[in-house]
């Protein structure tokens, strides 16, 4: 077991486990469906809250310092995501330019961002989907003419669902996130008859005896139990406030809540409050 995880900051499997430049390597390539060259260099830029000494976004990085990707999982498709990698990806430019240099005359080239959205939940969703941060915008009817030119800033978020068995030509290519994926699958599994904490040991057993993420989970042992069961309780948590008669009507409506819901609970975890006690105060 490793002691050292989550020391600095409050993390999660997903960031932990993909928190490896040549881990990264595989799975952009995946995604996108071309070998990065090994030459090509990974350096990680994940944003870190030295007050609350968690991560702010899940990861970030750029390859080969012309390319800045942000990727973010989710087990709840946020409509939100847009604006939140917008404020992201100007921090990480922030951390990576040298502000002297924008006042100057000539061009300074940043590498392009690309915004990626990993979902594995358990509703139902498409393999392939994107998400606009022009949606969010007010309408501007009366205030300004309307032209075909487009927006004046747009974000494009490029969602896929690798819940086991979806985009199988990702998950082919990528060992690392098709092991992932078969973790969180054995724990929805076994959550059919046993309790979210027997499911999680019960899957984190089977994973290891099969050779899934083994050195992985064999390393960071309670840690990964810890940090998984912290995240999976907020989703349980969601689920018994809107259970319990605060379901919103309209599907918009319905994301909305839960993201509320989610932060809320985030910050009693945060507060050091147990699962348990949260319930308490929910219910």
């Amino acid at each position: 077991m490793d002691s050292n995880v989550n020391k600095k900051h409050k993390s999660s499997v997903f960031s932990t486990l993909f928190s490896e430049p040549e881990t990264l390597r595989e799975v952009y390539s995946a995604i996108e469906g071309i070998d990065i060259p090994k030459d090509a260099i990974i350096d990680i830029n994940t944003l870190s809250d030295a007050i609350y000494m968690k991560q702010v976004n899940d990861i970030s990085f750029t390859i080969d310092n012309r390319l800045v990707v942000l990727i973010e999982h989710q087990s709840t498709i946020s409509f939100n995501i847009p604006v939140r990698l917008l404020m992201y990806v100007g921090r990480v430019y922030e951390q990576m330019l040298d502000r002297k240099k924008l006042y100057q005359k000539s061009l300074v080239k940043i590498p392009m961002p690309e915004f990626i959205v990993l979902y594995n939940g358990r509703e139902k969703h498409p393999d392939y989907t994107k998400l606009k941060l022009s949606t969010a915008f007010e309408n501007t009817e009366g205030l300004k003419h309307q032209n075909n030119e487009g927006y004046p800033l747009e974000l494009v978020v490029k969602i896929y669902n690798i819940n086991h068995g979806r985009n199988k030509q990702i998950l082919e290519k990528s060992k690392t996130l098709d092991s992932y994926s078969c973790f969180i699958s054995k724990i929805w599994e076994y959550n059919k008859k046993l309790s979210l904490e027997e499911s999680m040991k019960a899957a984190i057993e089977y994973c290891i005896k099969n050779n899934i993420l083994k050195d992985f989970l064999e390393k960071y042992g309670s840690e990964v139990f810890n940090m998984l069961f912290t995240e999976l309780s907020t989703e349980e948590l969601c689920e018994i406030r809107f259970n319990e008669g605060h379901e919103i009507g309209r599907e918009e409506g319905r994301q909305e809540g839960r993201e509320e819901c989610r932060q809320e609970i985030i910050d009693l975890l945060n507060q050091g409050l147990s699962a348990e006690e949260i319930k308490k105060r929910l219910t």
